[in-house]
C-alpha cells in the first residue's frame, strides 16, 4: 500500500470552523466569544450537553462576576450563556472582599447540582469556597454558604475545588494553592460539606519553597479500567510557564506517586522532577506557540476521555481560550494529551505507509516549562529515522513505538491519531507517547 492509498483510508475531521484569535471585535461582545475569556474551565455533561463553567477572567477590562458559563453539542463549537450567579455571594464578600469568583467545579448529587466557587485576592489565602445549588444546570442557583475557609497564616490555601466520587461512592473534594500545596477532605454528601467541619483535609501534593510551592488546581478522576485515581494538577506561574503534572494512587487520598514512583508531597527532590509533566508550552514549525497551558478539568465520556484546560497566545499572552484535547492511554495506564485541540476525531486503524514522512516533535522536557519548539524528523518507509540509531514502528491499530537513541529507556510508546491542525487549517496526524521515565513526547505530521 502507499502512502497516498493509506491516507486514503484514515477518516479526518474536516468542515472545522476556526476561531479568529485575539479578536479585538469580540472583546466587548459576549456572543462572540466561544472559547475566548475560558480560564479555569470546569466541565460538566448534561445529557447531550457539555457545560463548561470558568472563572470571571476577561481580556480588556474587568470580569462580569458570578462564573462564567458556555455550552456545546460537541465539545468543538462553544457558545457563551452568560453568569451562573448575579455577582459573590454575601458570605464569601464579606470574608474576602472579592470582586469576582475563580475555579468553579459541578457535580450532581441525588435532584441537585452542586456550584462550588472560590473566592480570594492574588496572592493572599485568606479565601473561601463556597457552594451554590439547583435542580437545572443552568439554575437559579440557591446559596449555601460557606464549605471551607482558610485565614492567612494559615499552611493551606481554600480556592479551586474539585469534587470527586470514590470507588465506593463516597463524595471528596480536593482544594488547594501555593502555599503547603493540595489537600483532601472527605464531604456528606447531603450538605456537600465536610463530614467533620473541623476537618480541612489531607496533604495530597506539595512543592519546595525553591518555587514557591507552585502546585494548584487540582482535579482527580478514578479510572475502573486501571482501577487507580489520577490527580491533575498545575505547575508554576498560570500566566508564563503553567504545566500539568499527573499523578496516581490506589487511594483516593493518595499517596500520589508518578511514573518514576515520586510522591507528589515529596519537597526534597528537585521541583521539575516529580510528577509525569502531559502538557506545556509548545510550538510547531513556524505556527505560532502557544504557552502557559493549565488549570484542567477531565470528562469521561462513554470510553473516552478528554482534558479540558486554559491556554494563553504566544504573540500576546493577555489573549486566553478554552481548549479540549483527547486522552489516550499508555500500555502501562498513563494518561498521553494530544498535541492537537479535538476536532472529533476517532481512535481507528493507521498502515504504516501513512506515517511516512516528515514529522515536528516536541520533547516535553520536565525542567523547560517555557514554550518548547519542535524538531524535524523524516520517519522512513523502512521503519528508520533521519537520525543516529533512530527509528519507528506501528503496533496493532494504531500504537506506535519510537526509539530515538539505543537506550531503552529512551523508547516512546504512544497512539497515532488523525487531527485537525489548527495552527494550518487543515487535516494532519499527530501522535501522543511516553517513556519508561516519564517523559512526553508529541508529534504532528508536517508533510
Amino acid at each position: 500500500m502507499n502512502k497516498e492509498k493509506a491516507l486514503k483510508d484514515i477518516t479526518f475531521p474536516s468542515g472545522i470552523k476556526q476561531e479568529k484569535l485575539r479578536d479585538v471585535e469580540a472583546m466587548n461582545d459576549k456572543s462572540k466569544w466561544g472559547t475566548l475569556n475560558t480560564h479555569d474551565p470546569s466541565v460538566f455533561k448534561d445529557g447531550d450537553t457539555y457545560y463548561v463553567f470558568s472563572t470571571d477572567a476577561r481580556v480588556g477590562g474587568p470580569a462580569t462576576p458570578g462564573i462564567q458559563v458556555r455550552k456545546s453539542k460537541d465539545m468543538i463549537n462553544w457558545q457563551f450563556v452568560g453568569q451562573a450567579l448575579e455577582g459573590v455571594p454575601i458570605g464569601a464578600y464579606d470574608w474576602t472582599g472579592a470582586q469576582g469568583l475563580w475555579a468553579p467545579d459541578v457535580t450532581k448529587v441525588g435532584d441537585y447540582y452542586y456550584l462550588y466557587y472560590a473566592a480570594s485576592s492574588f496572592g493572599k489565602n485568606k479565601s473561601y469556597i463556597g457552594l451554590e445549588r439547583s435542580k437545572t444546570i443552568e439554575g437559579p442557583w440557591e446559596d449555601m454558604g460557606c464549605v471551607i475557609k482558610t485565614e492567612e497564616g494559615e499552611k493551606m490555601n481554600a480556592i479551586d475545588p474539585n469534587i470527586v466520587f470514590d470507588k465506593n461512592g463516597d463524595m471528596w473534594m480536593s482544594y488547594g494553592s501555593f502555599w503547603t500545596g493540595v489537600y483532601i477532605v472527605k464531604l456528606d454528601k447531603n450538605t456537600g460539606k465536610p463530614v467533620d467541619s473541623s476537618d480541612k483535609g489531607k496533604n495530597i501534593s506539595s512543592r519546595n519553597n525553591l518555587v514557591s510551592g507552585a502546585v494548584e488546581a487540582p482535579y482527580i478522576i478514578y479510572s475502573d479500567t486501571q482501577k487507580k485515581y489520577y490527580l491533575f494538577e498545575s505547575y508554576d506561574s498560570l500566566s508564563k510557564d503553567y504545566n500539568v503534572r499527573v499523578g496516581r494512587s490506589d487511594n483516593i487520598n493518595g499517596p500520589y506517586l508518578d511514573i518514576n514512583g515520586n510522591d507528589m508531597t515529596d519537597t526534597t527532590i528537585e521541583p521539575n522532577e516529580v510528577g509525569n509533566k502531559i502538557m506545556g508550552g509548545y510550538k510547531f514549525g513556524e505556527s505560532e506557540g502557544w504557552l502557559a497551558p493549565g488549570h484542567n478539568s477531565v470528562l469521561k465520556d462513554g470510553d473516552d476521555y478528554y482534558i479540558y484546560h486554559h491556554i494563553r497566545t504566544e504573540e500576546d499572552p493577555n489573549w486566553f481560550y478554552l481548549n479540549v484535547r483527547k486522552i489516550e492511554w499508555s500500555k502501562d495506564g498513563w494518561p498521553m494529551v494530544s498535541p492537537e485541540k479535538y476536532a472529533g476525531e476517532k481512535e481507528q486503524k493507521i498502515y504504516k505507509d501513512a506515517i511516512a514522512g516528515q514529522w515536528d516533535i516536541i520533547l516535553l522536557a520536565k525542567d523547560n516549562n517555557d514554550i518548547i519548539p519542535s524538531e524535524q524528523y523524516t520517519f522512513k518507509s523502512n521503519g528508520k529515522i533521519d537520525k543516529d540509531n533512530a527509528k519507528w514502528n506501528v503496533e496493532g491499530d494504531n500504537d506506535i513505538a519510537i526509539s530515538l537513541s539505543n537506550d531503552e529507556e529512551d523508547r516512546f510508546e504512544g497512539k497515532v491519531l488523525p487531527a485537525w491542525d489548527w495552527e494550518n487549517n487543515k487535516s494532519t496526524l499527530v501522535f501522543t507517547g511516553i517513556n519508561k521515565k516519564g517523559l512526553a513526547i508529541w508529534g504532528k505530521m508536517s508533510k
